[in-house]
């Protein structure tokens, strides 16, 4: 894969250097393909994230969220060393997800299904960041009224 260089981008902008800095992160990350996985939009603030994880337990698989990233991770915690495979098409090794998450979105739960993992997200944008309508008055009420600050 080839690196873009951002660099002219940062002397025409202000502010934007933790976005250039993602596009970094996220083309430059190294992970393999295993084990594969979905991403879809469920709603207008929801999403999910789907993780084949077919011969691990719930309990070989963690989920933490930490900088800005959900981390998914699984672990076989007993080795078939003693069973005898003629051929062996389940992967079961060790593995580590990361999906670099946007601002205000956090995982709301996860469960497991037909072998698959399945981790809710939703976006929750704080009151002050939403859109709000500002009162227009006219010039006589701004002169006559004091305004709340």
């Amino acid at each position: 894969m080839r690196n873009t260089d951002f660099s002219p981008f940062y002397r025409s902008t202000v502010g934007f250097d933790r976005l250039f800095n993602l596009l970094d992160t996220v083309s430059d990350n190294g992970q393999t393909g295993y084990p594969p996985y979905n991403i879809e939009k469920t709603g207008d603030d929801t999403y999910a994230i789907t993780v084949a994880v077919a011969g691990f337990a719930e309990d070989e698989l963690s989920i933490e969220a930490r900088d800005g990233q959900l981390v998914v991770s699984g672990k076989k915690e007993t080795d078939d060393e003693d069973r005898s495979y003629l051929h062996r098409g389940i992967a079961t090794r060790a593995f580590e997800k990361r999906f670099q998450l946007a601002d205000h979105v956090r995982a709301s739960g996860a469960r497991t299904e037909n072998g698959l993992l399945i981790i809710d997200l939703v976006r929750e944008v704080p009151e002050a960041l939403k859109p709000r309508q500002i009162e227009i008055r006219s010039n006589k009420a701004l002169t006559s009224e004091p305004v709340d600050a």
